[in-house]
Formats: C-alpha cells, structure tokens, sequence
C-alpha cells in the first residue's frame, strides 16, 4: 500500500506540471487504490447497485432535462422542489434521484436539498456527451447485460458471427449493427453524436509526440505533381484526415478520402484538398500512394475477411516506399488497461469481434505479405497506430 500512495503522489505532480500521459497513469493508480481497499462486499455495492443505479439516474435525469435546469442555476444552488416544479415530477422521486448523483459525484450536494452543477453534468446537456449516455444505456448495456445468457446458449464459443452475436440475441434481431441503427432514426443520431463525443480528448496519431509524420511520410515523397500522400480508407466523413490536413498543412501531396457510395455523399464542408472517392475497401485498391491509413476498420472483421481487405491494398503498395498505417487497439500480452479491455468486451457484446493482441496483429499481417515496422503506442489507454510495409522492403 505504502509504494502505491508513493506511486499516486509521484504521478500526481506529474499531472501538475502536465507531464505526458500523467493523466491516465494517475486515473489507473486510483483503480488500483480502489481495488486496494475495497472489500468483496463494497465491490459487489458498487458494480452490481452503485453504478449501474447512477447510470439510471443520469438516464433519469436527461429525460427531464435537469441538468440543463442545473446548469442554468449556475452558481446559485438549485433545489429538488424548483427541478420538480420545471420538469412536472414527482418531489420526492427527484430528491433522490439527486441525492445519488450528488453521492456518486455527479452533481455537487451545497447543503440540505441544495444542489451545484460540476463540469460533468454540464457535459450531459450537450449531444455529443449527453447522447453517448443515451446510446450506452439503450444499445450497449442491454448486450453486455445479455452477455452470459448468450454465451450459456452458445456453449461457451467466442462469438464471431456479427449478424448472430450477442447484440441480436439482447435486442431480439437479425440484424447486424450497423443495419439495426440505419433503420432507427434516433438512435442513429445518437451513435454518431457519441462517437464524435468520443474522439475529444483522445490523443490522436498526428498530434505531437505520437507519430513522426515528417520523418516518415514527408520525407521521400514521390516527385510526381500528382503524387498521393495519404489515403484514409474507410475513412467516414473525414474527420481523421481534416486532422492530418490541419496538423502538417506544408506536406505536399493528393489526400483521398474513400468510403462507400453512401456515406461519401453526406461528406459536406471539407476542405477543397481533401478528394472524395467511393471505394469499397473489398476491392483492388486503385490509388497507388505513399501511405494508406486505416482507423478502426479491421476489428470489425474476422482474420478471413481482414486478410481480404488487406489483400486489396498490396498491389498498391511499393516496395521501400508505401506505408500502411493502422490505428487500432493492441491489447498487451501483459498489464492490458481497462479501457483497453472494455473496448474489447464491448467489440463481443456488439459485433461479435474482438481487438487483437500484438502477436495477432503480426500474424495477420504477415499472412499477406505485410511487416510490423514498429507499433507506436503514446500510453496505455490509448489507439495504437500500426507502422506495416511490405515484407521484405
């Protein structure tokens, strides 16, 4: 115990002095404090009672939008019976709704039936955070919860048929994710709200620190006028190469941007060097370039079907020259992150699929003539991006 308090009061001033990553080693040392002093039956409390009850209440609590009345208060407390009175609920059942938040430190208790907002539920009243709560509670959780009776069904096989997995089996479909949230107008709006809620403050590959962009793409680019740095297969709406656009605005060189016919045509408000391109990643790749990017494709799929996929982009690669960079989980063999793992449980609960080890991310790769030039890693709670060239460049 005594090397862990040393360990967080070390990590803490760390964080003071906004050292690198101090941030997340900090809130995995407090994980481990927890672990550290809480007693079976108080871990039992917490995740089986405390959390999931302060997940309903915040539920409750978007509904009735009493964070937006909160937040209006500002610095002036708020109380249980002004929050009934402007959503229409019960008193009572609002004073305890609030008393768990306050508990649980979702709101700020100032005194008796007297409540603050905090930064965290002001961020419940905008759609990208409020939205994430919405698609967790009403899409994830029933998966996750639905999780043991599945594989209890199953006979114990590690799920990996997206279309029969334990998604289908909580929401009673047949339907493959994606498909169930295209027929589902609200729930579409919040998926997308909630991934673009989860991208903000998660260091990406071309912030500083990360990835050598100029010493590894910028450096012996093809003298070509029509030359192509990078192509973002699969790559949405664009977000990921606006942000390489943005971060290394010198670094001459065509973007292309490729997805399926029907997203790229709601891509709006990109910028006039980013070329759009409706591509389906299952087929040859037709763009001869530098480096071909990939975010969060390949642990949609099998080993089969990712093998397909990057089976379509090596003929465009040359040999000492293309880059295939995959920003993806890797899961440690050793001293993997919670949030690392979740994301794991999570790709099983929803798409019957799983984030690979590094040894699997090796194995894959070089199945179709690709090398692991290094795995770049800022943390640990963090995407990794995947340096691959062709074996033998």
């Amino acid at each position: 115990m005594s090397a862990l308090l040393e360990a967080i009061a070390t990590t803490g001033k760390e964080w003071s002095q906004q050292e690198p990553a101090a941030r997340e080693k900090l809130l995995s040392l407090a994980h481990s404090l927890i672990a550290a002093l809480e007693t079976p039956s108080e871990f039992v409390h917490r995740i089986g009672i405390a959390e999931p009850a302060v997940f309903a209440a915040i539920r409750v609590a978007i509904d009735l939008k009493l964070f937006e009345k909160l937040s209006e208060g500002g610095d002036v407390p708020t109380t249980a019976s002004q929050l009934a009175g402007a959503s229409g609920a019960d008193v009572l059942l609002i004073a305890r709704v609030l008393k768990h938040l306050a508990a649980m430190k979702v709101i700020t208790e100032a005194g008796t039936d007297k409540y603050l907002p905090t930064l965290l539920s002001n961020a419940w009243t905008i759609p990208k955070h409020r939205d994430g709560i919405e698609w967790t509670f009403n899409a994830t959780g029933p998966s996750l919860r639905s999780l043991p009776a599945y594989l209890q069904h199953t006979g114990y096989k590690n799920p990996l048929d997206g279309s029969d997995g334990p998604f289908q089996f909580a929401h009673s479909t047949d339907l493959p994710l994606y498909k169930w949230i295209d027929e589902r107008p609200v729930m579409l709006e919040r998926f997308q709200n909630h991934m673009v809620g989860r991208r903000e403050g998660i260091i990406k590959w071309t912030d500083d620190g990360f990835y050598p962009v100029e010493e590894k793409l910028g450096k012996d680019l093809s003298e070509d006028k029509e030359a192509v740095l990078l192509v973002d297969i699969g790559g949405g709406l664009g977000h990921d190469l606006e942000d390489f656009r943005a971060g290394y605005p010198h670094l001459r060189g065509r973007l292309v941007l490729q997805d399926l016919s029907g997203v790229t045509k709601e891509v709006v408000q990109i910028n006039e060097r980013i070329e759009v391109i409706a591509h389906d990643f299952f087929k040859l790749q037709p763009i001869k370039g530098k480096a071909y990017y990939l975010h969060s494709i390949l642990h949609n799929w099998t080993d089969e079907q990712a093998r397909n996929i990057l089976r379509q982009l090596v003929p465009a690669m040359q040999h000492g020259y293309s880059k295939l960079l995959i920003n993806e989980n890797v899961v440690p063999d050793v001293g993997a992150s919670w949030w690392i793992t979740t994301m794991d449980c999570m790709m099983m609960a929803m798409h019957a699929m799983y984030e690979r080890t590094e040894r699997q991310w090796r194995e894959l790769l070089g199945s179709v003539g690709l090398r692991v030039v290094k795995i770049w890693t800022p943390n640990p709670a963090a995407e990794s991006l995947i340096e691959a060239e062709l074996d033998g460049s």
